[in-house]
Protein backbone atom coordinates (compact mmCIF):
# COMPACT_ATOMS: atom_id res chain seq x y z
CA UNK A 1 0.00 0.00 0.00
CA UNK A 2 1.40 3.40 -0.86
CA UNK A 3 1.91 6.21 1.65
CA UNK A 4 -1.06 8.27 0.48
CA UNK A 5 -3.44 5.35 0.87
CA UNK A 6 -2.00 4.67 4.32
CA UNK A 7 -2.53 8.27 5.35
CA UNK A 8 -6.15 8.00 4.23
CA UNK A 9 -6.59 4.83 6.27
CA UNK A 10 -5.12 6.45 9.39
CA UNK A 11 -7.28 9.56 8.96
CA UNK A 12 -10.39 7.44 8.44
CA UNK A 13 -9.75 5.62 11.72
CA UNK A 14 -9.45 9.00 13.44
CA UNK A 15 -12.75 10.11 11.91
CA UNK A 16 -14.47 6.95 13.09
CA UNK A 17 -13.14 7.39 16.65
CA UNK A 18 -14.23 11.04 16.75
CA UNK A 19 -17.68 10.11 15.42
CA UNK A 20 -18.05 7.68 18.35
CA UNK A 21 -16.90 10.43 20.70
CA UNK A 22 -19.55 12.76 19.27
CA UNK A 23 -22.22 10.11 19.87
CA UNK A 24 -21.20 9.79 23.53
CA UNK A 25 -21.18 13.57 23.96
CA UNK A 26 -24.64 13.77 22.38
CA UNK A 27 -25.90 11.11 24.76
CA UNK A 28 -24.48 13.04 27.71
CA UNK A 29 -26.18 16.26 26.58
CA UNK A 30 -29.47 14.49 25.98
CA UNK A 31 -29.40 13.12 29.54
CA UNK A 32 -28.11 16.25 31.31
CA UNK A 33 -31.42 16.54 33.18
CA UNK A 34 -32.21 12.83 33.58
CA UNK A 35 -32.98 12.07 37.20
CA UNK A 36 -33.66 8.78 38.91
CA UNK A 37 -37.11 7.30 38.51
CA UNK A 38 -37.06 5.99 42.06
CA UNK A 39 -36.80 7.94 45.32
CA UNK A 40 -33.17 8.19 46.42
CA UNK A 41 -31.97 6.52 43.23
CA UNK A 42 -28.98 7.48 41.10
CA UNK A 43 -29.35 9.82 38.12
CA UNK A 44 -27.63 9.54 34.74
CA UNK A 45 -23.83 9.54 34.98
CA UNK A 46 -21.74 11.19 32.32
CA UNK A 47 -19.97 8.79 29.97
CA UNK A 48 -16.39 9.28 28.89
CA UNK A 49 -14.31 7.37 26.39
CA UNK A 50 -10.65 6.71 25.95
CA UNK A 51 -8.68 6.18 22.78
CA UNK A 52 -6.03 3.57 22.10
CA UNK A 53 -3.59 2.86 19.31
CA UNK A 54 -4.03 -0.36 17.38
CA UNK A 55 -1.53 -1.84 14.97
CA UNK A 56 -3.03 -2.76 11.61
CA UNK A 57 -0.87 -5.77 10.79
CA UNK A 58 -1.86 -5.83 7.12
CA UNK A 59 -0.56 -2.32 6.46
CA UNK A 60 1.93 -1.97 9.32
CA UNK A 61 0.50 1.34 10.58
CA UNK A 62 -1.02 2.33 13.89
CA UNK A 63 -4.60 3.52 13.83
CA UNK A 64 -6.73 5.03 16.56
CA UNK A 65 -9.64 3.14 18.09
CA UNK A 66 -12.01 3.78 20.95
CA UNK A 67 -10.62 2.00 23.97
CA UNK A 68 -13.37 1.96 26.57
CA UNK A 69 -16.51 3.85 27.40
CA UNK A 70 -16.79 4.32 31.16
CA UNK A 71 -18.96 6.28 33.54
CA UNK A 72 -17.55 9.44 35.07
CA UNK A 73 -17.30 8.69 38.79
CA UNK A 74 -17.13 12.36 39.83
CA UNK A 75 -19.30 13.64 42.65
CA UNK A 76 -23.02 14.02 41.99
CA UNK A 77 -24.54 17.33 43.02
CA UNK A 78 -27.38 17.28 45.55
CA UNK A 79 -30.34 19.63 45.46
CA UNK A 80 -32.89 20.05 48.24
CA UNK A 81 -36.35 19.45 46.77
CA UNK A 82 -38.47 17.37 49.18
CA UNK A 83 -41.49 17.43 46.84
CA UNK A 84 -39.64 15.86 43.90
CA UNK A 85 -40.48 12.17 43.21
CA UNK A 86 -36.74 11.32 43.10
CA UNK A 87 -35.99 12.88 46.51
CA UNK A 88 -34.43 10.69 49.16
CA UNK A 89 -35.77 10.42 52.73
CA UNK A 90 -33.97 13.68 53.63
CA UNK A 91 -35.52 15.56 50.70
CA UNK A 92 -32.42 15.68 48.47
CA UNK A 93 -32.34 14.86 44.77
CA UNK A 94 -29.12 13.69 43.13
CA UNK A 95 -28.39 15.50 39.86
CA UNK A 96 -26.47 14.15 36.83
CA UNK A 97 -22.77 15.04 36.68
CA UNK A 98 -23.13 16.40 33.14
CA UNK A 99 -21.94 19.96 32.59
CA UNK A 100 -23.37 21.18 29.25
CA UNK A 101 -20.53 23.72 28.87
CA UNK A 102 -17.88 20.99 29.12
CA UNK A 103 -19.82 18.76 26.74
CA UNK A 104 -20.13 21.61 24.23
CA UNK A 105 -16.39 22.28 24.37
CA UNK A 106 -15.63 18.56 24.00
CA UNK A 107 -18.01 18.49 21.02
CA UNK A 108 -16.18 21.38 19.35
CA UNK A 109 -12.83 19.67 19.92
CA UNK A 110 -14.11 16.38 18.48
CA UNK A 111 -15.58 18.21 15.47
CA UNK A 112 -12.26 19.98 14.80
CA UNK A 113 -10.39 16.69 14.97
CA UNK A 114 -12.94 15.05 12.68
CA UNK A 115 -12.57 17.94 10.21
CA UNK A 116 -8.77 17.75 10.33
CA UNK A 117 -8.88 14.05 9.49
CA UNK A 118 -11.37 14.72 6.70
CA UNK A 119 -8.96 17.32 5.33
CA UNK A 120 -6.11 14.76 5.36
CA UNK A 121 -8.26 12.41 3.27
CA UNK A 122 -9.17 15.19 0.86
CA UNK A 123 -5.56 16.31 0.42
CA UNK A 124 -4.39 12.69 -0.05
CA UNK A 125 -7.07 12.15 -2.68
CA UNK A 126 -6.04 15.34 -4.50
CA UNK A 127 -2.38 14.30 -4.43
CA UNK A 128 -3.27 10.89 -5.87
CA UNK A 129 -5.29 12.53 -8.65
CA UNK A 130 -2.48 14.95 -9.50
CA UNK A 131 0.04 12.13 -9.54
CA UNK A 132 -2.13 10.16 -11.97
CA UNK A 133 -2.53 13.28 -14.14
CA UNK A 134 1.26 13.67 -14.29
CA UNK A 135 1.76 10.03 -15.24
CA UNK A 136 -0.71 10.20 -18.13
Amino acid sequence: MDDLALSKKIAASGMKAQAQRLRIISENLANADSLSKTPGGLPYRRKILSFRNELDRASGVETVKVGRVTKDRSQLERKYDPNHPSADKDGYVLLPNVNPLIETMDMKEAQRSYDANLNVISVSKDMMTRTLDIIR
